[in-house]
């Protein structure tokens, strides 16, 4: 422990943070498909998810400024690609990606691989201002490279006859859409340079999808373009189509139309340099706005590892986790006071005097039931024995005797006479016998 300094001992705090600024700096900018789950948007506007695949998941946060821009609603499951800074929360420690954009990931691939091929060429110098051919002032013959049964290749060569008649055309045939059209496309313009038979050459298609227009964002296509001798007039789709050609080529016409205007001659040659300086003007502020969009990209990606809104999203979104928090601990305890509730009213309910009388009341009653049923087997006892107690009353009763016969006899003080020498002559006798008394006088 001796040899340690302090700037060594490092706080829980600072390790984080120095770990943020370590991810952030390293990893820069990230691509990647995931899946979506566990997505909520809380009232602060900010996206909270997680990305995941068949054996892993990272943390997500995608802030109210960047959520704004995705032009589809995330729903758990969906299958996303994601343009993300790696970084930390500091508060927990959880490593976790900023998310600056979505797309769904079908078109999100093409738009990343465009992305990635433009930066590369740009790097080389294929877009570079300096390397691209002037169109000739007053071309002998033009080649047309697209499809033969295309609208693009009517259009154009409706244009060049009202325009200039007199102009030669030569077709080169080719695939524009699906597997295999980039190779065509290449072959075509090669077929092109060998011969050497044209001093311009279009090369385009009518409007559709990124992914129709995909073969012209191939990177085969676009070295060929750039490696042309004949100068190159791209006619991609729409104007606001944009493609990898457009970049390469020496010109950039918005619709195959134009492209024809571009290069054919009309009744003012004036006119038509005009044209020609004003196309190159357009290509070379593109050029020129695409370098600076890049270079602000990265301006933007140094300020915003230095930038206050990090902390204001790092705070932001410990607010959010304090909130769900907090939500989730007045549940817990209304929960506990409402068992607690539950358990005092249960307890009440036992002790209560209406039930303690409830109680009382039946216990009179089963008293009351069982005196009854004991006044009963008394009475029903006593009966018995009054019953027996009368026979045996009756066998030894002076009643019985006289009827069988016997009679009894008083005198007048009603003494009971059992021998003669109890009575006189002249004295009062009764004798009672079964049915009556009997009167006589002793003579």
């Amino acid at each position: 422990m001796s040899n340690l300094t302090n700037d060594r001992i490092f706080t829980v705090s600072r390790l984080n943070a120095e770990v943020r600024l370590l991810l952030e700096n390293e990893m820069g900018i990230v691509w990647l498909v995931g899946e979506l789950s566990n997505f909520s948007s809380p009232v602060s506007g900010h996206w909270y998810f997680t990305l995941k695949d068949s054996r892993a998941q990272v943390k997500c946060a995608m802030f109210r400024g960047n959520n704004r821009r995705v032009t589809f609603k995330p729903a758990n499951g969906n299958q996303v690609l994601v343009k993300a800074r790696l970084s930390l929360y500091e508060p927990r420690g959880d490593y976790q990606l900023i998310i600056e954009s979505m797309q769904p990931e079908g078109d999100g691939r093409l738009q990343q691989q465009f992305d990635q091929l433009k930066m590369s060429l740009a790097a080389e110098g294929l877009f570079a201002q300096a390397g691209k051919q002037s169109l000739p002032e007053n071309p002998k013959r033009v080649g047309i490279i697209t499809s033969k049964t295309g609208a693009a290749l009517y259009d154009i060569l409706d244009v060049l006859k009202r325009r200039d008649p007199s102009l030669p055309v030569v077709i080169y045939p080719t695939m524009v859409q699906g597997n295999g059209a980039a190779i065509q496309i290449a072959q075509a313009i090669g077929r092109a340079n060998s011969r050497n038979e044209c001093d311009i050459l279009i090369v385009g298609r009518g409007g559709g999808s990124l992914e129709d227009l995909w073969c012209f964002n191939d990177e085969i296509v676009a070295r060929t373009i750039a490696a042309s001798t004949i100068p190159i007039v791209s006619a991609v789709g729409h104007e606001v189509d944009v493609t990898i050609a457009d970049f390469v080529a020496d010109v950039r016409a918005p619709t195959p139309s134009a492209a024809a205007e571009l290069v054919s001659r009309d009744m003012s040659a004036q006119s038509q340099k005009v044209d020609q300086r004003k196309h190159k003007l357009r290509s070379g502020i593109r050029h020129y706005l695409s370098t600076q969009s890049s270079r602000l990209h990265q301006l933007q990606f140094r300020l915003e590892k230095q930038h206050p809104q990090l902390q204001l999203n790092q705070q932001s979104q410990r607010l959010d986790e304090l909130t769900s928090r907090l939500h989730q601990s007045l549940t817990r305890h209304l929960s506990i006071q409402r068992q607690h509730i539950d358990k005092q009213q249960y307890k009440l309910g036992l002790y209560s005097p209406e039930k303690a009388l409830q109680i009382k009341s039946s216990q009179l009653i089963q008293l009351r039931s069982r005196l009854l049923d004991a006044m009963d087997r008394k009475l029903l006892q006593s009966n018995h024995q009054l019953s027996l107690a009368a026979e045996k009353l009756d066998t030894v009763s002076p009643l019985a005797t006289l009827k069988r016969g016997y009679s009894i006899t008083r005198g007048e003080n009603n003494q009971l006479i059992t021998s003669v020498k109890q009575i006189n002559t002249g004295e009062q006798m009764i004798t009672k016998v079964e049915d009556g008394e009997i009167r006589s006088t002793v003579m």
